[in-house]
């Protein structure tokens, strides 16, 4: 279960830019080009822009990086509400993803601010990942992750933030969009299993409430959360296994013939 909690420097593991400046204008004296002198201009321009590179591909030299993502993420948890009764909540964290051109291992960064992640919640998405790409054929050598919870003075516990994390982590690492009309809690077992949670129907109601047509929850429930029954028109599917989580997040299968190609094509140098 994913818990928030109120408290008053980057966590790093690693494991075997571009801004735009307004400036004043001054005023010029402006002459009208003839005819053959705008050819002439439009001619030139066209040379020279084809001689640059493309603004995509100077950002990745610049950065020193193959590939440079940010993105949001949406994750469930529970909290509790002013009378001390718990309560299910939608959260977001903020996810950058950097392919780098080195091979020196993967390297995931927890920021300390404006909130952090307790050491439980990051060796639970740490462990995650780990099993995530071992069954997704992956290489992550060349991976750096960061996390970070954009809500000052909280603190994350529990670990069913880590399947969505991992999941999301590798659906970038292959360029396949996930649905955002999709939430996902649970967490990720050895043997490739989305593993149980507890609080899902408090879960449940809480992305109901934030308009999310879909959740995917642990195929084997908290018996500690008893009955529950599902909102009006949303659709709670059970899941055994991660791929099938992928597959329902993305339209993609998790593991591809094509996959490790293409990943290990890139990383050429």
């Amino acid at each position: 279960m994913v818990g928030f909690s109120v408290s008053s420097c980057t966590c790093s593991r690693r494991f075997f830019r571009g801004s735009l400046t307004q400036s004043s204008l001054c005023a010029r004296t402006v002459k009208v080009l003839t005819t053959s002198t705008l050819f002439v201009s439009l001619v030139f321009v066209g040379l020279v822009a084809l001689s640059l590179p493309s603004w995509s591909n100077a950002a990745s030299d610049a950065d020193g990086h193959l590939k440079h993502i940010r993105t949001t993420i949406p994750i469930l948890g529970t909290t509790t509400d002013e009378n001390s009764e718990p309560v299910g909540i939608v959260a977001e964290i903020q996810l950058e993803f950097l392919q780098r051109r080195d091979h020196d291992g993967l390297d995931i960064q927890f920021q300390s601010v404006p909130g952090k992640f307790s050491p439980y919640a990051q060796q639970a998405v740490i462990e995650a990942l780990h099993f995530v790409v071992k069954a997704a054929a992956l290489n992550p050598d060349s991976w750096t992750v960061r996390l970070q919870l954009p809500y000052p003075g909280v603190t994350l516990y529990g670990e069913s933030l880590s399947a969505m994390a991992a999941l999301n982590i590798v659906a970038l690492a292959k360029n396949e969009p996930v649905d955002v009309t999709t939430v996902l809690t649970g967490t990720v077992t050895a043997d490739g299993h989305l593993g149980t949670v507890g609080g899902v129907p408090l879960k449940i109601l809480a992305a109901y409430e934030q308009h999310y047509r879909k959740v995917l929850i642990p195929e084997e429930p908290d018996v500690a959360d008893g009955d529950w029954e599902t909102p009006f028109l949303m659709e709670v599917r059970p899941v055994g296994s991660i791929s099938k989580a992928y597959l329902a997040l993305t339209n993609r299968p998790l593991r591809t013939s094509l996959a490790q190609h293409s990943l290990t094509a890139g990383l050429a140098p």
